[in-house]
């Protein structure tokens, strides 16, 4: 049971004086940082499916829907 109460206690103290906590400042910048790339690579997925032609009710049906309905 020491070994344990132990652990906890060495986790408590890393946790409150060895670890560097980020400032509000740059908890900022990495969240917008995070958000810009979320938005990039949703807009990136966004063009593959519709040159893929992913949705196939849809207007558009991409590339290889046409491709697919000149073949047959």
């Amino acid at each position: 049971m020491s070994k344990i109460v132990d652990y906890v206690k060495g986790s408590y103290d890393e946790l409150m004086h060895k670890v560097s906590w980020p400032t509000m400042s740059e908890l900022s910048n990495s969240t917008v940082v995070v958000f810009v790339a979320a938005l990039i690579i949703a807009f990136i997925i966004f063009l593959m499916d519709m040159v893929t032609g992913v949705h196939p009710t849809m207007f558009w049906k991409g590339l290889l829907g046409y491709l697919y309905g000149m073949m047959g």
